[in-house]
């Protein structure tokens, strides 16, 4: 049986995608031998907006250092294998399979939920193969993500918090940055990025709550930009490095929090240039050079951006308010567990016109009728397609040397992913 399939079978466990509880995680653990207490060193990351870029980033420093890195992160965007890197590489099918099967078999029909279960099978495949580091992205909040089982980790990192999941991690930003600062553990420091004051008072009170030590940006390490440079200070001293090549001025202040995790971590200076130069994280705020869609646009520009809340709408406003001066148009698509509104309202301000397509083959999608709709409301000029390629050709038919950026959900950029690949 193919890793597609399990995966398929997988799904049927549990009615609901969303279940947080650590219960399951713990049963199934205890089945498969607790593979938690035999990772190489864990850095567990949690935060809203910019974990998959700051884990990258520290995943580049530490493999320019030499050591052998695993990492674990999510959703994946065109090939579940994405979501399980083994010492440096993409897990291989038959790996997939192996775990994926051995966790199947071991769960029975027990109850679990589809990122539980596979959470599982990357910490078993993470515990039977030698590396330095594992890297752990939470999947939602932190308290009682699947990923929150490793008693010791080596260190902690809480990314920006912001407003996302109100469903499941609260309706406001202090029980939002609660959830988060469930992964502090007694002992164990944490690198904190830059947080809105009020998550930040959650944060301070339960790592005292705790006794975890903090690095907090603005306190124990500053990032800035300089005359097109990222300068880095610490009570280790300054670092001079060039801008990190993930695009965007959020990217600055992730680049600080990879850098404080690194410098905690004993890393040289070269592993921190290979931090912010080295890195690939793709489907933010990234320029597609090639492939089908590219070509189809072609001369036009073509990016792809993954973010999908009002944090992350304000981010790539900011971004793309620093481009050249040249006309942008959205193409967007977006699930109905988002806040439409409030992640369009920022770029009606830096886009000429937003065209608004549905995710092929998601349930949870937003019509295309709906995302026109709301970018109506904000002051963003809106129509519809049919599809991503319906809508590049409509714009490159009105303006050939457009700015194009596909927009909204992780989803959709998973969507435009395949299709690009195609042939």
């Amino acid at each position: 049986m193919k890793s597609d399939q399990i995966l398929e079978r997988m799904m049927a466990l549990h009615p609901k995608v969303i279940d947080l509880t650590l219960d399951r995680v713990w049963s199934l653990l205890e089945k498969v031998g607790n593979p938690q207490d035999k990772l190489p060193q864990v850095i567990h990351i949690a935060g809203t907006n910019g974990k998959g870029s700051t884990q990258a980033m520290i995943r580049a420093g530490l493999e320019a250092g030499g050591a052998k890195v695993h990492a674990y992160t999510s959703p994946h965007l065109a090939r579940f294998h994405e979501r399980i890197r083994l010492a440096g590489e993409l897990i291989s099918e038959e790996a997939l399979t192996e775990v994926l099967d051995v966790c199947y078999a071991a769960n029975g029909p027990d109850s679990i939920t589809y990122f539980e279960i596979t959470t599982v099978a990357a910490l078993v495949a993470f515990a039977h193969t030698q590396a330095d580091y594992t890297l752990l992205e939470v999947g939602l909040g932190g308290r009682l993500d699947a990923t929150n089982v490793v008693a010791d980790p080596k260190l902690t990192i809480i990314t920006p918090v912001d407003m996302d999941h109100e469903a499941f991690l609260g309706d406001t930003l202090e029980k939002i940055a609660f959830e988060k600062a469930g992964i502090l553990k007694r002992g164990v420091t944490c690198v904190v990025g830059p947080q809105h004051d009020a998550a930040l008072e959650v944060i301070e009170a339960q790592a005292a709550r705790v006794g975890a030590p903090l690095l907090v940006a603005g306190q124990h390490w500053h990032v800035t930009q300089e005359r097109g440079r990222l300068v880095y200070q610490d009570e280790t001293g300054l670092l001079d490095l060039p801008l990190p090549t993930l695009r965007g001025p959020h990217q600055i202040m992730n680049a600080g929090g990879a850098l404080a995790a690194l410098r905690f971590l004993a890393a040289d200076e070269t592993a921190c240039e290979a931090a912010v130069t080295k890195a690939y994280w793709p489907a933010r705020m990234e320029k597609l050079q090639s492939g089908a869609l590219f070509d189809m646009a072609h001369p036009a520009e073509l990016w792809l951006d993954g973010g999908h809340n009002p944090a992350a709408g304000r981010m790539l406003a900011a971004t793309l308010s620093a481009q050249s001066d040249r006309p942008t148009h959205l193409i967007c698509g977006m699930l109905n567990t988002k806040d439409v509104g409030g992640y369009l309202a920022p770029l009606a301000a830096v886009a000429n016109t937003l065209t608004a397509v549905s995710i092929p083959g998601e349930k949870n999608t937003i019509s295309a009728a709906d995302t026109a709709s709301a970018a109506s409301d904000v002051g963003l000029p809106a129509t519809v397609a049919e599809s991503v390629e319906d809508a590049i050709c409509a714009i490159t038919a009105q303006d050939p040397r457009a700015r194009i950026v596909i927009c909204g959900s992780l989803y959709l950029a998973g969507h435009v992913i395949r299709l690009n690949e195609a042939t």
